[in-house]
């Protein structure tokens, strides 16, 4: 009986999700084939990029169609665990590991990279997964929401610390799943307001952000002077707010790169740095202009093909995307980066357990602050902080965590019935 009941989950598995999954790999081997230069196009190179991101997809289609065989249960009972051995790991990254373009966020082994980071995140989804599943709590109360703040804060200091900046702005993402959950949209504004604030502290000085804050938090005072509480909390975000300006100011001296101040004062064209800071950008840009409707064709960009655009095989893959196939392969990339989401957000509404459903919801999630945030610096509307576009960029710890990522909620889903 149990084994027919894990046969019957296994062919309850959603078979056009990893379809999905495997058109997104294949067309990330594709491009990754032709961003290499042309004397490295054997067929059969597994010493090349190509050859190594075949191998991670092989691999990775094998450990998440291993995932589908397990009782979805254990992922429940040991997220604890899963959670605490990702946040081992980057501990050890930041003594053992090795410094890449500044961040220090790799640990060797062999040839091969780990990148604990990626991990982390799946770690991190499966434990906020089970404390909103096992407490069902609605977020009303500090409590609450300081003890899921802990679970997506503690990996993401971490990180911080590598510095990785970009991986880590990836779990502010889990706030969206929180919201699904009870937490206030209150929570969402001020996340806007941070953001709207971040960029105001760049273009316009802070003693005059100051005198607005103060000033509309005094006209919003006087208006509800009768409501002490609302008073109150008028105060706190006030003082919370004129702090965030300086904290920015600090963080932008004292915890960025000096790579990364650029990026952003580029983007906010507070400088220009053609041949500096803003190249990738530039490049990245005339390699996905130059694509125009239909692509120069396979193997046929010269921005792709000579090499002009950095990390193109990583960061900036969507420009070999842009360049080699249009117009019109960009929108199926997306199409499919889009129809895969609804479909991930449909499947988590029909999750019987509130464990599945808050995991199902971090999935979607993470990939879509990961596709938004790649494709976004690929076309200059984001600063560049280097975190890689979902199964398509080369990379084994990328592409492995996506696999589990996802296939750990096609278990889940596919176990829908009888999981509770």
């Amino acid at each position: 009986m149990q084994q027919q009941q894990g046969n019957r989950f296994f062919f309850n598995v959603d078979w056009i999700t990893v379809l999905i999954y495997i058109a997104l790999c294949a067309i990330g081997f594709i491009n990754i084939y032709a961003s290499v230069p042309p004397e490295q196009t054997a067929v059969f190179g597994f010493g090349t990029l190509y050859g190594k991101q075949l191998i991670y997809i092989i691999t990775g289609l094998i450990l998440g169609l291993s995932i589908l065989l397990f009782d979805g249960r254990l992922f429940n009972v040991f997220s604890p665990f899963i959670y605490g051995g990702t946040l081992l790991l980057l501990m050890a990254v930041l003594v053992i590991g090795n410094k890449v373009a500044g961040n220090q966020a790799w640990i060797a082994i062999g040839s091969f990279k780990l990148q604990p980071a990626e991990f982390a995140k799946f770690g991190t989804a499966l434990l906020l997964a089970r404390y909103v599943g096992a407490f069902n709590p609605k977020f009303r109360d500090i409590k609450s929401i300081m003890i899921a703040g802990l679970i997506v804060a503690a990996p993401l200091l971490l990180i911080m610390l590598q510095p990785d900046t970009g991986s880590a702005l990836v779990f502010l993402a889990f706030m969206f799943p929180l919201y699904r959950e009870g937490l206030s949209g209150y929570f969402l504004l001020i996340f806007l307001g941070m953001i709207v604030l971040f960029i105001a502290d760049f273009l316009v000085p802070t003693y005059i952000l100051v005198i607005i804050i103060t000033t509309i938090a005094g006209l919003f005072i006087y208006n509800n002077r009768r409501k002490q509480k609302i008073i109150f909390s008028t105060v706190l975000v006030t003082i919370f707010a004129i702090g965030y300006l300086f904290l920015i100011k600090v963080a932008y001296e004292k915890v960025l790169a000096p790579h990364q101040r650029s990026r952003i004062e580029l983007m906010l064209g507070l400088k220009t740095d053609n041949k500096g800071a803003g190249y990738n950008v530039i490049q990245s840009q005339i390699a996905i202009g130059s694509g125009q409707g239909m692509g120069r064709g396979f193997l046929q960009g010269t921005q792709t093909k000579y090499g002009y655009v950095p990390e193109q095989s990583t960061d900036f893959i969507f420009s070999t995307i842009g360049e080699e196939w249009g117009f019109m392969g960009c929108s199926v990339v997306i199409g499919l980066y889009m129809f895969l989401l609804l479909r991930l957000v449909n499947l988590a509404e029909r999750q019987r357990s509130t464990f599945s459903r808050v995991y199902g919801y971090s999935v979607a999630c993470i990939l879509f602050f990961h596709i938004f945030i790649n494709i976004g610096m690929t076309i200059g509307i984001i600063p560049v902080i280097g975190i890689p576009l979902p199964l398509i960029s080369y990379g084994g710890s990328s592409l492995w965590s996506f696999t589990i990522l996802l296939f750990i909620f096609l278990k889940l889903d596919s176990n829908r019935m009888g999981f509770i």
